[in-house]
Formats: structure tokens, sequence, C-alpha cells
């Protein structure tokens, strides 16, 4: 019980410091829109910075596949670098697209309470039909951003075997027996690309919608 009850003063804590971060930035005239606009904007860097990281794997596997003999140590280095740096870059993503959900449910629940306050039943129609709109928006969004993580999951597992594999195995015949891992990374790579490119084409949409 005590254990549980420390996770539920840490998600209070958190959501209250949220909460005070987004009060303060209202009070120099930055609103949870702006900061919403922001985080996608965020979240966009992240896939892109991504996309080149996998790429940037990608090609260190195939050198790998074409080693001719050398340095072992290296070899492994190198691909448990690009593990590590691509581990680097899916947290870094998962982390922007956490960042959107909780701006999210920020501006919408206060939105949604701000409707009781009109008096003008066409503003508040108006308001609330608006609101719907970016519900639904947002939701397109965030389900291409959330199919493209997964599919950054597959990739980062293969790079972790591979690293574990040398790591132990570290000969040329271990070389060898990765070198269909190639192959099945590329389409995996290839894949999280296009899912990611979808997230951002739908990310730019919904920042559209947003700023109109």
């Amino acid at each position: 019980m005590p254990y549980f009850l420390a996770i539920l003063l840490s998600v209070s804590l958190l959501s209250g410091c949220q909460s005070a971060y987004y009060s303060a930035m209202e009070q120099v005239g930055v609103h949870k829109r702006d900061i919403m606009v922001d985080r996608v904007e965020d979240a966009n860097a992240a896939q892109k910075d991504a996309q080149q990281q996998f790429t940037s794997a990608l090609e260190g596997l195939k050198a790998l596949n074409n080693f001719n003999g050398g340095e072992l140590e290296a070899a492994y280095n190198d691909v448990n670098d690009q593990y590590k740096d691509t581990e680097a870059a899916v947290n870094k993503v998962k982390d922007r697209i956490a960042a959107i959900e909780d701006v999210a449910d920020a501006l919408f629940d206060e939105w949604n309470d701000e409707l009781a306050l009109y008096k003008s039943a066409t503003l508040k129609r108006d308001s609330a039909n608006k609101l719907r709109a970016t519900k639904v928006q947002y939701q397109k969004m965030l389900s291409a951003m959330k199919r493209a993580e997964q599919k950054m999951e597959p990739v980062l597992d293969t790079l972790r075997d591979n690293t574990l594999y040398l790591k132990h195995n570290l000969n040329a015949a271990a070389i060898g027996s990765l070198q269909g891992e190639f192959n099945s990374l590329q389409r995996e790579i290839q894949q999280a690309i296009r899912d990611m490119n979808s997230a951002i084409a739908e990310s730019n949409r919904f920042i559209s919608h947003l700023k109109k």
C-alpha cells in the first residue's frame, strides 16, 4: 500500500507541475494552443532525426555485411554505437508524443469547461463544433504518430539482437551469421520511415487546423 500511495503522489505532483507550468505560460501570453503547436513541431523534428538515425543504422549493418577482415572489436563498437543512438532517437520520439498528449488533455479539458461560461448560444455552439473538429484532427494525428512509434520497435529489437549476439560471439563467423538480418532490418526501417512521413503529414495538417 505505501508503494501504491507513493506512485499516486508522484503522478499527482507531476500533474500539478504541468498545471503550474501551463498557468505560468498563460501569464506571459503563451496559451495551451501555442504550446501544442510547439510540441507537435518538436515531435516532427524528433521523427526526422529518427529517420536519419535509422538510415545510419542500416548503413552500419550494411558495412558489417561487407566485413572482410579487420578489427572485430571495432566492428562490434560500431554496431553498439548505432544501437545506442537509435534507442535514444526512439525514446526521444516517445517523449515528444507523450508531451503532446499531456498538453492535449489540458487544452481539451479547458476548452470543454469554458463552454459552460458562454451566454451566447450561437457562439457556444460554434465553439463546441470547433472543439469536436479539433479533436477529430488530433486523433488522426495521434493515431499516425502511434503507428510510427510501433514500427520503430522492430528496428530497435533487431539492432539490440545484433549487438547482443556480437558481444558474446565476437568472431568473423558471427558476423557472417548476421548477414541475413540486413534484409529484415531494411524492410523494417523502410516501413518505419513511411509511417513517420505519414505522421509528419498528419501533424502538419493538425497545425494548420489549429492556426485557422
